[in-house]
C-alpha cells in the first residue's frame, strides 16, 4: 500500500528550530570542532570590531566549570534601539533571527569575518543559556536567552561609560555530547589572532588553570612567520623574509604576504581571510602561488641560473616554503558556514599580479638571498629527479625489515641508543677489517665498500638503484631517500666517510659525497655527514711520533722540527699506501678515537656553486671538465706522475 504524501507532511521550522534540528549544517557537527566553532563565531564578531578600527582589546574567559565562555570587546556595543520592522530590540533580533546583522552592507563594516548573519543566532540556538551585555549610549544593557529564546525583554541595568559587548554562553548538553572546551585550542586561536591583527591586544583568562595571558604583536605577520619557522624546527635558507603589504582605499581591501624558504622538505602556508583561518586554502592562496612561481622562474631565467639536466617544477620551487597570507576583503565568498575555503575568483588574478613584480624586485635587490633560494630550489629538483624511480621500492620497506635485512658486510654497533653512534663507510675490505678490529664496538659501525662506487652524476637512475654498494649504504642508514626520506629513522648520529688519504681516496670520497648530495641532501644540510682525516704519513722525530694528513702537513711538521731542534735527530718518514696497512691500534689512535681524531663536517656554503661544480666535474658533459682543467692548467705545477 503506497504511503500518502500531502501538505500536512510538510514541516515548517520556525525561528532557530532549524539550527537545533540540524546543527551540523551550521557548525559542521557536534563534536569538538563544532563545539569550539561556537567560540570562534562570537570571537569573530569581536574581531570584526577591531579590524574596522572600533576596538583595540578583546578578552576571552574560560570559566571554572570548563563549559562556559565569555567573550568581550571594547567596540561600539551591539545596538539596542528598536528594529524598524521587527519591533524588538536590535540586540534581540541579532540573537534570535537567522541572517540578521550589520554586515550585509558595507556602511557599517568595511571588512568582516561574519557575513552570513547566522553566527550569534546559531550560538544562541545551541546554548543552554546565553547572556548578552551591550555597553553603549551611556548605559549597560542586558538580555538573557535559553536555548535560543529570550527569557525576558532587553533590560537597561545602570549608567556606564565607554562602549563594548560581552557575551557569555554555555553550550547545550542536549546538543553536544561533551561541553568541555579545550583551553589550549582557545589559547592558540587567540595567539594567532594577535599576529593576524597586529596591534590588537587579546587576553585569555583560563579559570580552570588559574592562568592569564596577554597576546599582542605589533609586527604582525613577520612575528608570526618567525614563530612558525621556529616551531617547525626547519633551518631558514635565508634570514630576511619577503614581506608584501598592500591596501586599496577605494575597495576597502588589504592584504599581507610574508614568505621564507627553509630546509624542510614540505611546503607550509597558513592563510586567513578577514582574520578567519582558511585551512583548505582557496583563491587567495592560488594567486600567491601563481605569482611566486612566475617571479622565481623569471629571476632564474634572467640571471642564467637554470640548472643542467633537470627541469624545475612548481613543487620544487615551493619545497621548504613557509608563509602566511592574510587578506581583508569586503565581500568574501566562503565555501560553507565554517568558512574553511575562499572562493572569490577575482582574488587569484589580483594577488598574482601583486606578488610577481614585488617578489622579483626583492630578489633582484637581495642577490645573496636570491641565490640561496635558487640553490634550495635546484637541490629539490635534483633530489626529486634522482629519487623518483625508487619511491615504490623504498616505501614498501618497513623499519623492522630494514633492521632485519642489514647488509652482510655491515659490522653494526652493539649499543641500542642512537645518540653518539657513528657509521664509518670505509674504502675496501682490507681497510674495513682494520677498522672493525680497532673501533669502539659499542658506538661505531663499519660498512666496507668494494673499490670505487658508482658516479651517480653521470649514471641513469635505474643504474644507481641497481648498484649494490650504494644500496647497502641506504639500507644501513635506514632513513630512506627521496619523498620517503625521514631523518628521524636515521640509525646513526654521524655518517663518516673513511677513505685513504691519497688521491684515489679523495676520488672515492668525492663519489660518495656526490651520492649524498644528490640522493640524501638532508643528511648534508642537517650536518650528519663527515670526512675522516686518516694520516698519509708517519713522521718520527727522535722519540716523538707525528701524523700528517697530506704533503703540506708533513712539510709543516718538518719545518717546525728544524726550527725547534736545529740539526737534531733526522726525521724518519713513512708513507702509508692505504688504510689496510695500518694496524688496528694505529687506526684507532689516529682516525677513530673521538678524543684524538680530526673530523671535517660537510657543509654547503654556496648552494648554486656547489651544484654547478658537481654538475661540471662529475656530470656527463666532458667539455665542462676540459674547460675546468684548461683554465687551471697553470696551477698544476707539481703533479705526482
Amino acid at each position: 500500500m503506497a504511503q500518502s504524501y500531502t501538505a500536512k507532511d510538510i514541516t515548517v521550522l520556525e525561528g532557530l528550530e532549524p539550527v537545533r534540528k540540524r546543527p551540523g549544517m551550521y557548525i559542521g557537527g557536534v563534536g569538538s570542532p563544532g563545539l569550539h566553532h561556537l567560540v570562534w563565531e562570537i570571537l569573530d564578531n569581536a574581531v570584526d570590531e577591531a579590524m574596522n578600527g572600533h576596538a583595540s582589546h578583546v578578552r576571552v574567559t574560560l570559566h571554572a566549570d570548563g563549559s562556559s565562555v565569555t567573550v568581550s570587546d571594547d567596540g561600539r556595543g551591539v545596538p539596542v534601539d528598536r528594529h524598524p520592522t521587527n519591533g524588538a530590540s536590535a540586540l534581540e533580533v541579532i540573537f534570535t533571527t537567522l541572517h540578521a546583522g550589520g554586515k550585509f552592507e558595507n556602511r557599517t563594516y568595511r571588512t568582516a569575518g561574519g557575513l552570513h548573519g547566522v553566527g550569534a543566532s546559531v550560538v544562541n540556538a545551541l546554548s543552554q543559556e546565553l547572556v548578552a551585555i551591550s555597553r553603549r549610549d551611556g548605559f549597560l544593557w542586558q538580555q538573557t536567552f535559553r536555548r535560543g529564546k529570550p527569557v525576558a525583554p532587553l533590560r537597561r541595568l545602570r549608567p556606564a561609560r565607554g562602549s563594548g559587548t560581552t557575551i557569555r554562553f554555555h553550550p547545550d548538553p542536549r546538543i553536544f555530547p561533551r561541553t568541555a572546551f579545550d583551553a589550549g585550542l582557545v589559547r592558540e586561536r587567540l595567539e594567532v589572532a594577535s599576529y593576524v591583527h597586529g596591534g590588537v591586544e587579546f587576553v585569555f583568562e583560563d579559570e580552570t588553570a588559574g592562568a592569564r595571558e596577554v597576546f599582542r604583536h605589533d609586527e604582525g605577520l613577520t612575528d608570526y612567520l618567525a614563530r612558525i619557522v621556529a616551531e617547525r624546527e626547519a633551518a631558514p635558507v635565508h634570514d630576511a623574509a619577503f614581506l608584501l603589504a598592500r591596501e586599496h582605499a577605494e575597495s576597502g581591501s588589504r592584504f599581507g604576504v610574508v614568505l621564507q624558504w627553509t630546509e624542510s622538505t614540505d611546503e607550509h602556508v597558513r592563510s586567513y581571510v578577514n582574520g578567519i583561518p582558511t585551512g583548505s586554502g582557496g583563491t587567495h592562496e592560488a594567486g600567491v602561488r601563481a605569482g611566486l612561481g612566475k617571479a622565481m622562474r623569471n629571476f632564474i631565467d634572467t640571471h642564467g641560473l637554470t640548472p643542467k639536466g633537470v627541469t624545475l617544477t612548481a613543487d620544487d620551487i615551493r619545497e621548504g616554503l613557509t608563509g602566511v597570507i592574510s587578506i581583508f576583503v569586503p565581500e568574501p565568498q566562503f565555501q560553507g558556514q565554517t568558512k574553511d575555503r575562499l572562493n572569490n575568483p577575482e582574488l587569484t588574478q589580483a594577488l598574482d599580479a601583486a606578488v610577481r613584480p614585488a617578489l622579483e624586485h626583492w630578489l633582484n635587490h637581495n642577490p645573496s638571498v636570491a641565490e640561496a633560494i635558487v640553490a634550495r630550489i635546484v637541490l629539490a629538483a635534483r633530489a626529486r629527479a634522482a629519487s623518483r624511480a625508487a619511491q615504490e621500492s623504498v616505501t614498501r620497506k618497513s623499519a623492522a625489515s630494514r633492521r632485519l635485512n642489514l647488509p652482510g658486510k655491515l659490522s653494526d654497533c652493539t649499543g641500542s641508543a642512537r645518540e653518539e653512534t657513528e657509521l664509518f663507510i670505509v674504502e675496501g675490505d682490507s681497510a674495513g677489517g682494520s677498522a672493525k678490529q680497532g673501533r669502539d664496538r659499542t658506538r661505531q659501525a663499519i660498512l666496507p665498500l668494494r673499490g670505487k662506487v658508482l658516479n651517480v652524476e653521470s649514471a641513469p637512475v635505474s643504474k644507481v638503484l641497481a648498484n649494490k654498494e650504494l644500496s647497502d649504504v641506504v639500507t644501513a642508514l635506514g632513513c630512506g631517500f627521496g619523498k620517503s626520506f625521514d631523518l628521524g629513522r636515521l640509525r646513526y648520529d654521524r655518517v663518516i666517510i673513511l677513505a685513504d688519504a691519497d688521491s684515489d681516496g679523495h676520488h672515492i670520497a668525492t663519489l660518495l659525497l656526490t651520492f649524498f648530495y644528490r640522493f640524501l641532501p638532508a643528511l648534508v644540510t642537517n650536518g650528519k655527514v663527515f670526512l675522516a682525516q686518516p694520516p698519509l704519513y708517519r713522521v718520527d722525530i727522535g722519540k716523538e711520533t707525528h701524523w700528517a694528513v697530506d704533503d703540506a702537513h708533513r712539510d709543516r711538521l718538518l719545518a717546525q722540527a728544524r726550527s725547534a731542534n736545529g740539526r737534531g735527530a733526522r726525521p724518519q718518514i713513512t708513507r702509508f699506501k692505504g688504510l689496510g696497512e695500518m694496524m688496528p691500534r694505529v687506526l684507532w689512535e689516529t682516525t677513530l678515537n673521538p678524543a684524538t681524531r680530526r673530523l671535517l663536517r660537510v657543509a654547503i656554503e654556496d648552494g648554486l656553486k656547489t651544484d654547478r661544480v658537481i654538475a661540471d666535474l662529475m656530470g656527463r658533459d666532458a667539455s665542462a671538465r676540459f674547460r675546468f682543467i684548461m683554465e687551471r692548467a697553470d696551477d698544476a705545477l707539481d703533479l705526482d706522475v
